[in-house]
């Protein structure tokens, strides 16, 4: 049975942990310590915890001058918000400013899907990816997210961290070698390949441990950094596998599948997007959902199948 360790809490408890290390580490949240799990953080260090109330846009603010007075500063919220309402000061303060803060937006995708489109948080690959120098990470389990912060933590840099809310079934355990703008293969396959970004790729590779059963020897890629995005994994998988499906929690416009449609546009393959409508979703939570549009693993595999006829 695979080990199920929230995304969120696995960040939070790694933060915790070097904070008390290094006092130069600060977390902002916004009425938020609760849904990102920061109780621990703040009743420990209350010198290195800043609440800044419901105000996202302040919160970056805030965030951006304890960094330029070298703070490493993660700002922690609901995604959602972070990705809408204060997309101007991550674009200006973080992003264009090149300051090293950490926006960490819990909750994202689907997380919140039974609160409807205000906030079911699609759009934030569309959004975030697009700033010069912001890395954006979906980070896929626990082991990856803790790599992440330590990652960010030493060497900081403005980055966009998009988790989810569920606990979530580990991919990997305390071997795993991750590195910022590369892909993991999660699962080997010459026959196509499964491209998938956050809590999606689990279910690739279930899909493609359930494709065996068919002959099918499908490769999963793990795309928990999406900028920097790793376009040679992409080549290389389209020219030894010929066909492509990417997964994602995300709108169809802008997302993982979008990257990948990008980087083959001069050496093109077939390439299947599974991800969101652009339409008002259903409301559920998220395994509803995910089942529902067809990103769990029986819909991935429904579509390998179909794609491979």
């Amino acid at each position: 049975m695979d080990t199920k360790i929230a995304c969120r809490k696995s960040f939070t408890s790694t933060l915790l942990e070097l904070a008390r290390k290094d006092r130069n580490i600060v977390a902002v949240a916004t009425d938020s310590r609760g849904s990102v799990t920061l109780t621990d953080f703040a009743a420990e260090l209350p010198a290195q915890f800043v609440e800044a109330g419901i105000a996202e846009q302040d919160a970056v603010g805030i965030s951006a001058g304890l960094a330029n007075g070298g703070k490493k500063v993660f700002c922690c919220g609901p995604a959602s918000f972070y990705a809408a309402r204060a997309i101007e000061q991550v674009k200006v303060d973080i992003a264009y400013s090149k300051t090293n803060v950490c926006i960490l937006g819990v909750s994202g995708g689907l997380a919140y899907g039974a609160l409807g489109g205000t906030h079911q948080c699609v759009y934030d690959i569309a959004a975030m990816a697009t700033f010069p120098g912001l890395s954006v990470f979906i980070p896929s389990d626990a082991f990856v997210t803790e790599r992440l912060v330590k990652e960010l933590a030493a060497r900081p840099r403005p980055s966009y961290v998009r988790v989810g809310r569920a606990s979530v079934p580990t991919v990997y355990d305390e071997t795993l070698d991750f590195t910022p703008g590369k892909a993991i293969e999660t699962r080997g396959g010459e026959d196509l390949t499964i491209i998938a970004t956050g809590e999606t790729v689990w279910h690739a590779a279930k899909a493609s441990d359930e494709l065996r059963a068919h002959g099918i020897e499908a490769r999963v890629l793990d795309f928990s950094s999406i900028s920097p995005f790793d376009a040679e994994a992409v080549r290389k998988a389209a020219r030894e596998t010929g066909k492509i499906i990417t997964v994602e929690e995300h709108s169809v416009h802008g997302g993982l599948g979008a990257l990948v449609l990008e980087t083959l546009s001069e050496e093109p393959v077939p390439v299947k997007l599974l991800a969101l409508p652009v339409e008002d979703l259903v409301h559920g939570d998220s395994a509803q959902l995910f089942e529902y549009y067809g990103i769990d693993w029986k819909g991935i595999e429904k579509a390998a199948l179909e794609f491979l006829k």
